[in-house]
């Protein structure tokens, strides 16, 4: 799986990221499982013409084992109601541009060292 791993953050850090991913993304039926929504500006080919598939996200897993802390980023652009589908792909340029620019924004507002 291609992915972004933050990881080596302190249990403080992590929770600051829990409380910021509540507050800035949708909560997965999972714990530690958040859904960063896609803007629809920003859907790529694949997902041209699969509104029904909608809406897409990148998943984000926030991992809280003691000494293990660390937060995972899917590079794959999924379908909330489509787990088999050719619209589900991995990013492009410009997606994985909009999941870094919020990773950096998370990171700079709560103050992230990792």
């Amino acid at each position: 799986m291609r992915q972004i791993v933050i990881d080596d953050l302190t249990p403080e850090e992590c929770a600051n990221l829990d409380n910021y991913l509540k507050r800035k993304t949708k909560k997965a039926g999972l714990d530690g499982i958040f859904w960063l929504q896609l803007p629809d500006d920003l859907l790529g080919e694949a997902q041209q013409g699969h509104q029904k598939c909608g809406p897409f996200y990148f998943a984000l897993e926030l991992t809280k084992n003691e000494g293990r802390e660390s937060l995972s980023c899917e590079l794959l652009v999924r379908s909330e109601s489509n787990l088999h589908c050719t619209c589900i792909s991995y990013a492009t340029s410009m997606q994985r541009d909009f999941l870094l620019r919020f990773l950096d924004q998370m990171i700079t507002e709560e103050q992230i060292r990792a």
